[in-house]
């Protein structure tokens, strides 16, 4: 006799200790300490797949560029079209965990991944493999979510706040862990050697997840056909805008028409998108709760934070790069970082409050301030031994804010289950926009601060000077046993003092870059003790008037 099968979009009854927090998220059980564990290992298994797939391209697009016989603007693409796919999916993966459910939100979007990173082994293009970086992009989104679904089984009910911790800050190992082994993996078939462990750690994630699987959910039908306009509309908006952000500084902004035409259309499809779900009775982003001072404050502290730690890669490694240093060269600087956000995750998980949020956005801030102060100090002889200290602080800083800056606004997500598409929209826009623009302020600061610096430079750079003319004297003996020809020989010095020049005026191009992110923390964090303060006379008051009431 066939039994019934049940529908899945009927609540199911739950124990108090089960219930999800919000729909499509797994329920609670309570679980013995082994199956906890593996909860753990499989959630932070989950979280660097998500993320370690891109950070060994971004960590190696020079390599890149040469096996796929690029440009230095056709390669910028494989991290600009993963930022592209990840900010724009969270539109849809909320809903359609809520809807599909968690096993095949999970099975899904992994095997998709298996799928296309498989068959870019057999194709030697450019094109695919920015194919593969799109689709890292929507499943990266998808494994966040998942990564931190995992850990919160892995914690019981009093601890959940650090699991939540650990689920949201996992990610940022990626980074520094991809240039701690990528020139191994290169030396084993070039480019495919990424691709390989790229396959091999989804393959063993989607084992992990398919044998290890999280608990069920309620499901209900949340999809409407208008969240599809909104998606047509949004999606190539936010696309459009981070391939501005990523190309700009490099085509330059204002020689490049496309930059003009993809901003101006960009633009115009995210305020249609905007305008369309402002209008609906039922949007899929609620445009009035993002709209309010505390949603536009957070977004606004968050993406001037991503603009600050966005000096790590483009400016402390774009500098290191510049002098010609490969990531073997830079281990123990990776190193560094790692402990640096290790320690993050772990003094982030030991301090959590819900009642302190705002202050470890405080002390990173603080930290930021005094790395950048630091690295500031750069000479042309500064290498990754010097930089230690900086960029374990940076790291620190770096995944000991997130978490608590994330839960800010978690109560109205709890509140009004609804907002937490708009939630997860803001946050990961935040992120990934954020760091973009942080990359391309930087970046065209330090492009500009380099021609200012060489132009003063060259103003100095006259034989009329005895310690200029020395100088070439010296080069000139350097090459004299090399060339023979006078003339040649006065040329060679003259471009190597040109070039000795342009070094330094680099130097001192990060070294503003490096003040200009120390003074954009300072800021932000004035702004925030005001905030702050104001908050605190105020309730002061009000607790003063209602005392003078009674």
């Amino acid at each position: 006799m066939r039994l019934p099968q049940r529908d899945p979009y009927i609540p199911r009854e739950w124990q108090p200790h089960e219930k999800p927090t919000l729909l499509g998220s797994p329920s609670t059980p309570i679980h013995p300490t082994h199956k906890r564990i593996a909860y753990g290992l499989v959630g932070l298994l989950v979280c660097l797949t998500g993320a370690l797939g891109n950070a060994l391209v971004t960590a190696n697009l020079t390599n890149l560029q040469g096996t796929f016989a690029a440009w230095s603007n056709e390669i910028a693409w494989l991290p600009a079209v993963y930022v592209m796919t990840n900010a724009s999916i969270n539109l849809l993966l909320v809903k359609f965990r809520q809807q599909y459910g968690l096993r095949a939100f999970t099975e899904g979007f992994l095997v998709l991944y298996v799928l296309v990173t498989f068959f870019h082994l057999f194709v030697n293009d450019l094109n695919s493999a920015i194919m593969v970086r799109a689709a890292h992009g929507m499943v990266g989104a998808a494994l966040s979510s998942l990564g931190i679904y995992y850990q919160i089984q892995a914690w019981p009910a009093k601890h959940r706040l650090k699991g939540l911790t650990i689920g949201i800050t996992g990610s940022t190992l990626a980074i520094p862990v991809a240039r701690l082994f990528s020139t191994e993996l290169l030396q084993l078939n070039e480019w495919r050697g990424l691709y390989y462990f790229e396959l091999g750690l989804a393959l063993v994630s989607l084992a992990c997840v398919l044998l290890l699987k999280l608990p069920p959910s309620d499901r209900k039908k949340v999809f409407e056909k208008k969240d599809f306009l909104t998606f047509i509309l949004l999606a190539p908006g936010i696309a459009l805008l981070c391939g501005v952000l990523s190309l700009g500084r490099i085509d330059w902004w204002f020689e490049a028409p496309w930059i003009g035409w993809a901003l101006a259309a960009s633009l115009v499809l995210i305020v249609a998108a905007i305008t369309f779900e402002h209008n609906r009775s039922n949007p899929l982003l609620n445009t009035r709760w993002l709209s309010s001072s505390s949603m536009v404050r957070l977004g606004f502290i968050m993406v001037l934070i991503r603009i600050v730690l966005a000096e790590q890669n483009t400016g402390v490694i774009g500098y290191l790069q510049l002098i010609g240093l490969q990531n073997e060269q830079m281990t123990n600087l990776a190193w560094s970082i790692l402990a640096g956000i290790v320690c993050g995750i772990i003094a982030s998980c030991l301090t959590i409050d819900i009642k302190k949020l705002t202050r470890p956005v405080v002390i990173s801030l603080v930290l930021m301030i005094v790395a950048s102060l630091m690295d500031s100090q750069s000479n042309n002889l500064t290498r990754p031994a010097q930089l230690m200290v900086s960029q374990f602080l940076f790291g620190f800083s770096s995944a000991f804010f997130l978490a608590p800056a994330m839960l800010t606004s978690i109560g109205g997500v709890i509140a009004e289950p609804r907002n937490l598409v708009s939630f997860s929209v803001l946050f990961g826009m935040s992120q990934n926009i954020g760091g973009l623009l942080g990359s391309a302020i930087l970046g065209t600061f330090q492009t500009w601060r380099e021609k200012f610096h060489s132009s003063l430079l060259a103003d100095q750079l006259t034989l009329l000077n005895p310690l200029v003319s020395e100088r070439v004297n010296q080069y000139t003996q350097l090459y004299s046993s090399v060339l023979g020809d006078s003339t040649l020989l006065n040329t060679q010095a003259l471009l190597q003092l040109q070039s000795v020049a342009t070094a330094e005026a680099n130097v001192l191009a990060y070294n503003d870059t490096y003040l200009l992110t120390a003074a954009i923390a300072t800021c932000t964090l004035l702004w925030i003790i005001w905030r702050l303060l104001r908050l605190k006379l105020a309730a002061r008051k009000q607790l003063k008037n209602t005392t003078e009431l009674q």
